[in-house]
């Protein structure tokens, strides 16, 4: 008689799995999170994992789109609620500043860290499709000010949104880089100095 259970354990949480798996690409970025890494995190078989989730690239497409919702949509709401671009890239940046060095996940942004971490061109095409689409958004809400007068004409929308975009970055490596939330909120405050 076999005694031990194969397979999903009976109890498994799909979304606590997700976490699991978020957290273990967050700290070591895609290519550098192994599929044993992986089962560790979650606490489940190999066969287990490909039966769940598919493959390592699924599961974190998957991890993606939950990281994106829960950690990664504040600057889509803030260019949404915020009057002008200003204010919701100011907003947007203020807001990266405490997401990024919450103690409670990784620092940093994982999207932004997978990229830096992968030799696949999948991945990382995908995820720099995630960071231009968000660099659209900026451009769009740009161009938008300068269309009501609320921006200068001679405004470059493409550069200040790839300028806002950078720092963006740039703030999600100096977190893991160790700096804090006040650090990272004076960045913020500072790179507002360059708005039109």
């Amino acid at each position: 008689m076999v005694t031990g259970q194969r397979g999903r354990p009976r109890s498994f949480d799909r979304d606590a799995a997700l976490d699991k798996a978020m957290t273990a690409f967050w700290e070591r970025g895609y290519e550098a999170t192994s599929i044993s890494d992986l089962t560790t995190s979650i606490g489940i078989s190999a066969p287990s994992l490909y039966a769940a989730f598919g493959d390592k690239r699924k599961l974190f497409d998957e991890v993606v789109v939950v990281y994106g919702s829960r950690y990664g949509d504040f600057a889509g709401v803030a260019l949404a609620e915020e009057p002008t671009a200003r204010a919701a890239v100011g907003r947007v940046l203020r807001e990266a500043a405490e997401v990024y060095t919450d103690p409670a996940h990784p620092p940093g942004c994982m999207v932004i860290s997978a990229a830096i971490n992968t030799t696949s061109e999948e991945v990382a095409q995908a995820l720099r499709e995630r960071r231009n689409a968000n660099l659209e958004l900026f451009e769009s809400r740009i161009r938008a000010d300068i269309a009501t007068g609320e921006l200068p004409a001679d405004t470059d929308a493409r550069a200040l949104a790839r300028y806002a975009g950078a720092v963006l970055q740039g703030m999600s490596q100096q977190s893991r880089d160790g700096a804090t939330r006040e650090e990272l909120e004076a960045v913020a405050e500072r790179a507002l100095l360059a708005w039109p």
